[in-house]
């Protein structure tokens, strides 16, 4: 058992980071005996070197960041399960809202950001709606289909013991969707930053989207790229969190990958 758990551990882990390690050494050596001007190829090590120097001025600006990123994604969540609970027990008011809905989906976010930027200003509040509207669809689309998947003998059994909607809610179709609601979490987190991205890209004097948009500007690369990987290394710890969680929550479910 123990080398069981000790080779999974290897498997999970170890596997990308032997595949990280080696990416940056391809990049590390290519930028090395690349002609290319540094500003165009940094080597990693030095962006890794930025990120040490400079970590505090980095993390001011993800808290901004994360701040818009986590709340926007937060009310996402809360929205789009109120949504779907209520359109799977009233199909007229999932047919009168739904194609609004996809209207809002379908408009390209860039083409909606500035309104939301007119809206709720240049503040925190019109990142935290734009986070909101990238992360809302997919998660309604995969909380409507879990809360819909039932086991049809577990929902008859159900009704000949006289359940109520509530009870059959809470005893066979919450538990039934969370392995549909996990997976649509995991890909909202990402794009949870992206949001957090586009705001901070359109308006905004703080944020790490603010830093690697400046420093892009003014061709100091490396700076941007190390603003880039602290983002990612925050999207990363977000998604592997949700997936600590999927596994305590959906317990019965073989776990796949990451």
């Amino acid at each position: 058992m123990l080398k069981k758990n000790i080779k999974n551990r290897l498997k999970n882990f170890g596997i990308p980071f032997l595949f990280f390690a080696g990416g940056f050494l391809i990049w590390e050596i290519t930028a090395l005996i690349s002609t290319l001007p540094e500003f165009l190829l940094p080597r990693p090590s030095q962006i890794i070197f930025e990120i040490f120097t400079k970590f505090s001025f980095f993390l001011s600006h993800l808290g901004i960041t994360m701040l818009s990123a986590i709340t926007g994604y937060l009310i996402a969540v809360l929205l789009s399960f109120t949504l779907a609970v209520i359109f799977v027990h009233s199909k007229t008011t999932e047919r009168g809202l739904y194609p609004w809905i996809i209207a809002i989906k379908i408009a390209p976010i860039l083409a909606l950001a500035p309104f939301v930027i007119l809206w709720f200003g240049i503040g925190i509040a019109s990142k935290i709606v734009i986070v909101a509207l990238i992360c809302f669809f997919p998660l309604l689309v995969n909380t409507i289909k879990g809360l819909k998947t039932v086991d049809e003998n577990a929902l008859e059994l159900l009704d000949s013991l006289s359940a109520g909607k509530w009870q059959i809610f809470l005893k066979l179709r919450l538990p039934g969707s969370l392995p549909f609601i996990f997976p649509a979490l995991k890909i909202s987190s990402a794009l949870a930053l992206t949001g957090a991205f586009v705001g901070e890209f359109l308006a905004a004097d703080r944020g790490i989207g603010y830093l690697i948009l400046l420093y892009s500007r003014i061709l100091e690369t490396t700076t941007a790229m190390a603003a880039l990987f602290v983002m990612t290394l925050a999207g990363m710890l977000l998604f592997l969190l949700i997936s600590f969680i999927e596994k305590k929550v959906v317990f019965w479910q073989k776990s796949e990958g990451i």
